[in-house]
């Protein structure tokens, strides 16, 4: 278990370290602190989940799965598209625990396309 801020790049290369190996599965329930201003709110843990998209692909096997949160927003089809060039199969996912009117959705993201 790492508690940091995986904005950071140190963050990033502790993880990198613990795998000697790709693995299966990420799964990503982060989200930036909120604001209060949902449009605000959206942008900023939506850039946090194309991060981690962007990470993925260094760490999953071909045939890995990422499920990471982001928030329905103006940015929404951005991380979308970011996923689809990616990976084979995207899907969303909003848990019944999930309030209606909460922005929060999950994205499912499973075999990675080759280049």
């Amino acid at each position: 278990f790492l508690n940091n801020d995986f904005s950071d790049e140190k963050t990033k290369k502790k993880i990198l370290n613990v795998f000697n190996d790709k693995i299966d599965v990420i799964i990503s329930d982060m989200a930036e602190n909120t604001t209060g201003n949902k449009t605000v709110d959206s942008i900023r843990t939506n850039s946090l989940c194309s991060d981690v998209i962007n990470f993925s692909l260094k760490m999953l096997t071909n045939k890995g799965t990422l499920v990471c949160k982001l928030f329905m927003g103006e940015d929404f089809l951005e991380v979308k598209n970011l996923a689809k060039k990616n990976f084979k199969k995207v899907d969303f996912f909003k848990p019944e625990s999930s309030r209606s009117e909460s922005k929060e959705t999950y994205i499912v993201c499973s075999s990675l396309k080759t280049l």
